[in-house]
């Protein structure tokens, strides 16, 4: 082969051998770039991230959706007016349970003045006496289960609030307004008064 040939062949390699190297270097310097496109395009996406975050953060800590506010607060005064109502609603109920009761009750009254009128007749009557007296017995019953109490009134003080004073009467042997006889017997409901005691009054 003569020298020109074998001079050609040499710089024929050499730049083939050049090539590769510059596709090598090429190559490593590619993923670099890459590497380093994505290292500056990441802060910019977590830039980004926080800049979008920060707005819900901030809102988090503002206050609520003044119409929001507008609508829990009428919520809340529904619901404390309608408790209201229910508990009013059911002392009303009560009231009117007891008033009706009270109402009842007084309608059978003058039953029993006739039965005490009847207990104090004299009689010689046995069987009679006997009978009333078990009537009696039987409204006294009737009337305790429905709540209703006899106020004892003899011997006690006079009490505008519980009795009807009709006479009065001057006595040495008996204390200040104190009773000494019941015309009529009070009645109460409970602590309601549903017929007042009409009394004679000593001193």
């Amino acid at each position: 082969m003569s020298k020109k040939k074998q001079n050609a062949a040499g710089e024929v390699e050499k730049e083939k051998t050049e090539a590769a190297a510059e596709e090598t270097a090429e190559e490593k310097t590619a993923p670099e770039t890459e590497e380093k496109t994505e290292a500056e395009e990441k802060p910019e996406t977590e830039e980004k991230s926080e800049a979008e975050g920060k707005p819900a953060e901030e809102t988090a800590g503002q206050p609520k959706d003044p119409g929001l506010a507008a609508l829990n607060d009428k919520y809340l005064r529904l619901c404390a007016e309608y408790d209201n109502f229910r508990k009013r609603s059911q002392k009303e109920k009560d009231a009117l349970y007891a008033d009706v009761k009270a109402s009842a009750v007084m309608a059978f009254l003058p039953v029993y003045d006739n039965l005490v009128r009847a207990l104090n007749q004299a009689t010689e009557d046995e069987a009679y006496k006997k009978g009333v007296e078990m009537i009696m017995a039987q409204f006294r019953a009737t009337m305790e289960k429905l709540g209703v109490k006899e106020m004892d009134c003899l011997g006690q003080k006079f009490d505008p609030a519980f009795h009807n004073a009709v006479m009065h009467v001057d006595d040495e042997e008996k204390g200040e307004n104190e009773i000494v006889e019941v015309f009529q017997q009070g009645f109460m409901l409970g602590d309601k008064v549903i017929r007042f005691a009409m009394v004679k009054v000593a001193n």
